[in-house]
């Protein structure tokens, strides 16, 4: 097929979009790990929800593994960019084991938010995902008992707290945002005197990204986001869009996307989640090229310049 007989293809790309600074910091920890202590690294769970990001550590040694257990005596190991409970850090160092903690900077301040509200004598209700790795990094912060999750408005009419007037709110960092805002209306609603966080718990990147997707969605006939299906953010560009009343598809790789999906489109919107690679971002457009006659137009609502510090002991001087 010549140029001239392909489709034509207007392609929107939202911007911020990708690797967040977190994301960026619990690769880095595991490069420099590999180059410090040499290979093999072990990293307890995936670093970031990436299927490309982990294959590719992997490839350089890295090791993934779902329990420490799993991680011989003495060996290097790093801990998610999603957070720990703290059984996990006291598991490491009685085994002797050499650690190093990749949590998002933003994660573990919802961490020290919640030890501080239970020492307060606050029982904390968390708006999160059950059993998502950030889910129960948070609740082992903090002795059993101590909070309680809820996941929807609605099971906030569920809740039975045994002192009404005594409660706090904290939130997983990969929310909707317009669903975290319902929620936490209806906590004021039924508990007025409900304390919440100092600040937004959702971190900067995961707003960001959905207010660029709803930046462009009114001008796109269908969205692509690309990201793994156990990504929290991801998922939630794919609810932003579908709100929006955009057709919208998530994706690991262009690989996945079927040429049929995408009959009928004239204007197609792209997004990544924050541990998605921007050569992932890549790799989808030239795909479409070679089936369409694309323009390419970037549409940016935030500008993100955080960076978050390395550990001290993989300080690069």
């Amino acid at each position: 097929m010549s140029i001239a007989e392909k489709p034509a293809l207007s392609l929107l790309i939202a911007a911020p979009r990708g690797f967040c600074a977190g994301v960026d910091r619990a690769i880095r920890i595991v490069e420099l790990a590999l180059e410090k202590h040499g290979a093999p690294v072990y990293v307890r769970h995936e670093i970031v929800h990436n299927r490309y990001v982990v294959a590719e550590l992997r490839e350089k040694g890295a090791i993934f593994v779902e329990d420490l257990a799993e991680v011989p005596a003495g060996a290097p190991v790093v801990f998610s960019a999603h957070g720990v409970p703290k059984s996990v850090p006291a598991d490491a160092e009685s085994r002797g084991l050499a650690y190093l903690d990749a949590t998002c900077p933003l994660v573990s301040k919802v961490h020290r938010q919640a030890e501080r509200l239970v020492e307060a004598g606050r029982h904390i209700v968390f708006i999160g995902h059950c059993g998502h790795p950030e889910v129960i990094g948070t609740f082992g912060q903090v002795p059993q008992g101590a909070m309680t999750l809820v996941e929807t408005a609605a099971d906030v009419a569920k809740l039975a707290p045994a002192d009404p007037d005594n409660l706090a709110f904290l939130t997983q960092t990969t929310l909707s945002v317009d669903d975290t805002a319902e929620i936490v209306a209806a906590l004021k609603a039924r508990f007025p005197s409900i304390q919440g966080p100092r600040g937004e718990d959702i971190c900067y990147a995961t707003s960001n990204r959905q207010a660029a997707v709803k930046a462009i969605a009114a001008e796109c006939d269908a969205m692509l986001v690309i990201g793994a299906p156990n990504s929290s953010n991801s998922q939630r560009l794919v609810e932003v869009a579908q709100r929006r009343g955009v057709r919208a598809k998530l994706i690991q790789r262009a690989a996945e996307l079927e040429r049929g999906w995408l009959d009928g489109v004239r204007t197609l919107g792209i997004t990544a989640g924050a541990s998605a690679p921007e050569k992932l971002v890549r790799e989808l457009i030239d795909r479409l090229a070679e089936h369409f006659s694309i323009t390419e137009k970037e549409v940016e609502t935030a500008r993100e310049d955080i960076a978050f510090k390395l550990p001290r002991s993989l300080e690069v001087a």
